[in-house]
C-alpha cells in the first residue's frame, strides 16, 4: 500500500488537536500509556514533566503510583523496583540528574527490565548551563537504553508511547529512553494531534506483559517478575562463570529492537497517518546528493529549510536525521550513504581528546563500506547556542569548497560551528 493510498485508522479529524510544550506532550503521552509507577526528581528543563503529570494524578485522571524521590538516583532506582515487579514503570531527567543515574541504568538494562525514560537534553557541568546540548545523552551510549531522538514535539509525544511498546516487545525486554531537546522542544508551544485513551491503550495491548521465565525449580515457565508465590532471585552475583553468557543476549536483543522499532514506527503509522522514516533514520533528498548532513534532534528542521533552499539552486545536498541512536542504525548509514562523496556529521557534544560520539559511529559504520565518502565532523550548539539557518549556510558553502578540493586534511576534520574566536 503506498503512501497516498492509506487510509490511517485514526485520521487527523478523529485525533485531538491540543497546544503543549515538549515537556507537557511526554506527560500527556505517559498519562494515556497506562502506567503504574512514576518516581521523579525535579531538574530543569525536565520539571514540567513531572509536575504535569503530578496534576493528572491530582485530579485523578491516571492511577499511577507517583513516588517523589530525595534524587534522580532514587527515582531510577525505585523504577528498577516496579518494574522487576512487573509494573509499568516511568521517570524523566537531565543532565546531572542523569549523571546521578548511570549507575543504575546499567542495573535497569542488565537485569532486562522494561521501562521509559524522558532525557530533556541539557548540557553538564561545569560551568552551570541549564540549556541544550547532547552531552548527557553520550553519557549513557554505552548503558544498554534504547535511544530515541524527537526531531518535535509531535514526534516527542508519539516516540513517548512508541517506547513503552519497543521496551516491553518479548523479542527486546530492554528499557527505552526518549530525549528532546531542553528549551528548543521542552518550553516550546506546539499544536500536536492526541490519540484517543482507547486507541493508546489498544496499542500497547493493555498493561504491560510481564516476560516468561524457566528456572530449575519449577516444572512450568513463570513471570519474570519478583512474586512471593513465585519466588524469583533478581540480579544476583555473576562472576566470570556466568557474567558473559548474560550480557551477550543483551547485545543481541538490542539487534533484535532494530526490527522492532521498524514495525512499530510502520504500526504507528497505519494508526496516526505519522511515521518518522523507517523507525531508525529519517532522510531527506538523500538518494543522489553529493553532500550529506547528518544530525539528531530539534536542529534538523533547521538544517532540512536550508537543504531545501540549496536544492533549489541545483546543489546536490541532503540530510540523514538519526532517530535511534540506540541501536545504532551501520546498515541504513550505509545503505543511504553509498553514493555520497561527503559527510558531515553535526555533533552537539564532544569529548576532549577525540571525535564527537556521532562522529565516530558514522565512522565505524562506512569503515567497512566499499563507497567510503569524505567524512568531517562538525562540534556544534554546546550550551544551548543556537544553530541559525545562515551557519547551516556557512556549513554547506564550506562543504562545497572541500568537495571540490576532494579532500580533507586530518587537522581540519574536527570543526567547531558558532563559536567565537
Amino acid at each position: 500500500m503506498s503512501e497516498l493510498e492509506l487510509v490511517p485508522k485514526y485520521p487527523r479529524e478523529k485525533q485531538t488537536m491540543i497546544n503543549v510544550n515538549g515537556d507537557e506532550a511526554i506527560a500527556y503521552a505517559v498519562k494515556q500509556s497506562y502506567v503504574d509507577v512514576v518516581a521523579a526528581y525535579p531538574i530543569t528543563p525536565q520539571t514540567i514533566i513531572v509536575e504535569k503529570f503530578s496534576e493528572f494524578v491530582a485530579n485523578g485522571e491516571t492511577h499511577t503510583e507517583f513516588v517523589a524521590v530525595e534524587s534522580e538516583h532514587s527515582a531510577m532506582s525505585a523504577c528498577v523496583g516496579a518494574a522487576a515487579s512487573g509494573a509499568r514503570a516511568f521517570t524523566a531527567t537531565s543532565s546531572q540528574g542523569l549523571a546521578l543515574m548511570v549507575e543504575v541504568l546499567y542495573i535497569a538494562s542488565g537485569l532486562r527490565l522494561p521501562m521509559v525514560l524522558a532525557v530533556v537534553n541539557r548540557a553538564l557541568s561545569a560551568p552551570i548551563n541549564i540549556h541544550n546540548d547532547h552531552s548527557d545523552a553520550y553519557l549513557m551510549r554505552d548503558a544498554g537504553w534504547i535511544m530515541l531522538f524527537a526531531e518535535n514535539v509531535q514526534e516527542a509525544y508519539d516516540t513517548t508511547i512508541q517506547a513503552f511498546k519497543i521496551s516491553e516487545h518479548p523479542d527486546v525486554q530492554l528499557p527505552a529512553s526518549v530525549h528532546i531537546d531542553g528549551f528548543f522542544l521542552s518550553h516550546t508551544l506546539e499544536n500536536i494531534y492526541t490519540l484517543p485513551d482507547e486507541a493508546v491503550y489498544d496499542f500497547l495491548g493493555g498493561p504491560r506483559k510481564i516476560a516468561k521465565v524457566r528456572v530449575d525449580y519449577f516444572d512450568e515457565e513463570v513471570n519474570y517478575a519478583l512474586d512471593p508465590a513465585r519466588p524469583l532471585s533478581i540480579g544476583n552475583l555473576a562472576l566470570y562463570d556466568y557474567y558473559f553468557e548474560i550480557k551477550v543476549p543483551q547485545v543481541l536483543s538490542m539487534r533484535k529492537a532494530e526490527e522492532v522499532i521498524k514495525e512499530v514506527n510502520e504500526e504507528w503509522y497505519k494508526l496516526t497517518g505519522r511515521k518518522y522514516g523507517n523507525g531508525l533514520v529519517d532522510p531527506f533528498m538523500v538518494e543522489d546528493a553529493d553532500i550529506v548532513i547528518i544530525a539528531m534532534g530539534s536542529s534538523a528542521g533547521t538544517v532540512r529549510s536550508v537543504v531545501k533552499k540549496y536544492r533549489e539552486k541545483g546543489v546536490k545536498v541532503g540530510l540523514l536525521r538519526i532517530r535511534s541512536f540506540r541501536p545504532f542504525p551501520h546498515k541504513d548509514i550505509v545503505e543511504l550513504l553509498s553514493g555520497s562523496k561527503l559527510v558531515a556529521v553535526m555533533d552537539k557534544g564532544i569529548g576532549p581528546g577525540q571525535y564527537g560520539a556521532l562522529y565516530l559511529d558514522v565512522a565505524a559504520s562506512l569503515y567497512h563500506s566499499k563507497s567510503k565518502p569524505i567524512l568531517v565532523d562538525y562540534v556544534y550548539g554546546l550550551g544551548g547556542r543556537d544553530l541559525s539557518p545562515e551557519m547551516v549556510e556557512q556549513m554547506i558553502n564550506n562543504l562545497l569548497k572541500d568537495l571540490e578540493k576532494g579532500y580533507i586534511l586530518e587537522e581540519e576534520r574536527l570543526r567547531f560551528l558558532g563559536v567565537r574566536g
